[in-house]
């Protein structure tokens, strides 16, 4: 896959990827890799919550269907642990399970195909970039002129 100028610049992160499959894993880390993250790949979720609780990561990507616990439950399990940091999901069962944002705690869930690896890219890319501050929005008085000037 050929990465963008924009995708090749984006922000340098601490990522924690898990799968059991290890050609999966290690697909997923050679892109994020050329994305310039650092990765910690983990194939089980025993092997991530060791690595987890030892270390802070800016990112989570997990996938679903694992032989210990699924992403879910590791999900659960992070979170629990107060980990606030975003975390997607990748399963191949998303349609067939229902998975969604709501019912996983994950921030994204991806479903495998063949634009997983763009959907990843621009997962990563969006739960990454800086929130805008709260206060960054427009004063209220130059609102409410706008809205002063459209009802005259």
């Amino acid at each position: 896959m050929a990465l963008t100028r924009s995708e090749l610049t984006s922000p340098i992160a601490s990522i924690l990827l898990i799968d059991d499959n290890s050609m999966g894993l290690e697909a997923r880390k050679a892109v994020l890799e050329e994305l310039g993250h650092r990765i910690t790949a983990a194939a089980t979720p025993t092997e991530a919550k060791v690595i987890a609780v030892a270390h802070k990561f800016d990112l989570v990507i997990t996938d679903y269907r694992m032989p210990e616990m699924t992403g879910t439950e590791l999900i659960q399990w992070m979170r629990g642990q107060g980990m606030a940091c975003p975390i997607i999901l990748i399963s191949g069962f998303v349609d067939t399970l229902g998975l969604t944002e709501e019912n996983t705690g994950a921030d994204m869930v991806i479903q495998k195909s063949s634009h997983e690896v763009s959907h990843m890219v621009r997962a990563v890319k969006s739960l990454l970039r800086p929130k805008k501050p709260a206060g960054s929005q427009a004063p209220a008085k130059t609102l409410r002129s706008k809205k002063a000037n459209t009802q005259g």
